[in-house]
């Protein structure tokens, strides 16, 4: 079966065309542009800690896809990583639960200066559809200072990104003050 399959893609190996001249896109050169300003502001690549503070998960889903083959996140020098001691950036989504909100703080003491920390969702920047609720202190900026707010319920992963971008640009014009 193994040497069927080989046979077949060996003999259709023929019926491939590369494109010669390649035309470089608007994308592209919105990709490098990207990395090109973590690169500045970084000096290498951005790792963000992402933190459920009490969410339906929606924005965790959309979360978990900016590092699919579709949207590919680490193509622009950004990572999620396990570790506040690790980040640079907090996104936080949902509301803060009142069982959530020390971990929250700690988890923002923990990473070290200077931090960004992202509202990813209305519920994590003004509580959202449990605004009002026993159960949620509010919004993440009730807790912890926030840099960027990205609107949506979810946020799509290219909202994610355009917010990250629109963070970043706001990082280097403060820079160049």
């Amino acid at each position: 079966m193994f040497k069927e399959i080989l046979k077949n893609i060996i003999s259709k190996k023929n019926d491939f065309k590369f494109q010669k001249n390649l035309q470089i896109s608007e994308d592209t050169i919105k990709i490098e542009d990207l990395q090109k300003k973590i690169d500045l502001v970084f000096g290498r690549s951005l790792k963000i800690r992402e933190v459920d503070a009490g969410s339906c998960n929606a924005c965790e889903w959309e979360c978990t896809a900016l590092t699919n083959p579709f949207y590919d996140i680490q193509r622009f020098g950004i990572d999620f990583v396990a570790s506040p001691r690790h980040a640079d950036a907090l996104l936080v989504t949902g509301p803060v639960s009142r069982q959530m909100e020390l971990a929250l703080k700690k988890t923002y003491l923990a990473v070290p200066e200077p931090k960004l920390v992202i509202g990813c969702g209305d519920c994590a920047i003004d509580g959202g559809i449990y605004k009002g609720s026993y159960a949620v202190v509010g919004g993440v900026m009730k807790v912890i200072p926030v840099d960027c707010c990205i609107r949506g319920c979810p946020p799509s992963p290219a909202k994610i990104i355009e917010g990250i971008t629109e963070l970043v640009e706001k990082l280097i014009a403060a820079s160049k003050k």
